[in-house]
């Protein structure tokens, strides 16, 4: 794995579930995002990202506040972003129905200069974060 680059391996939960160990890793971040998860976190305090369905940036994920978006039984939890730098692991939330279509597949968070829209913290530092996918091995 690149510099930064690490998860905490969970199986999906649904909300009030605590993740667990076992299963597949469903979610990882790339250095360059993980430097920018470590900016944003100094800024705001601890962070969250939900991954929701929808179309132009209602795809991409988005980061939050923790706790600014409330998760609810429509929301699954994937895995928790750990950076070096940051001293919890970053929760990583889907939507129950892109779930669905995407429960075959390992999302990587990366980061690409540009300015998304929307509410995400990311969008004043000149970069957006976006997801990789593959198949699940």
């Amino acid at each position: 794995m690149a510099s930064g680059e690490r998860t905490r391996e969970v199986a999906p939960r649904q909300t009030g579930e605590g993740p667990a160990p076992d299963g597949p890793e469903r979610v990882a971040v790339t250095g360059e995002a993980a430097d920018v998860i470590r900016r944003l976190t100094e800024q705001h305090g601890p962070l969250m990202f939900h991954q929701s369905g929808g179309c132009c940036d209602g795809s991409s994920p988005m980061c939050y506040e923790r706790g600014e978006l409330r998760t609810g039984d429509s929301d699954v939890l994937l895995g928790g972003l750990a950076v070096e730098g940051v001293a919890e692991p970053v929760p990583f939330w889907m939507s129950a129905g892109q779930y669905a279509y995407w429960s075959h597949t390992h999302l990587t968070v990366d980061v690409v200069p540009g300015r998304g829209s929307g509410f995400s913290l990311e969008a004043p530092e000149g970069v957006r974060f976006l997801i990789r996918s593959r198949l699940l091995e």
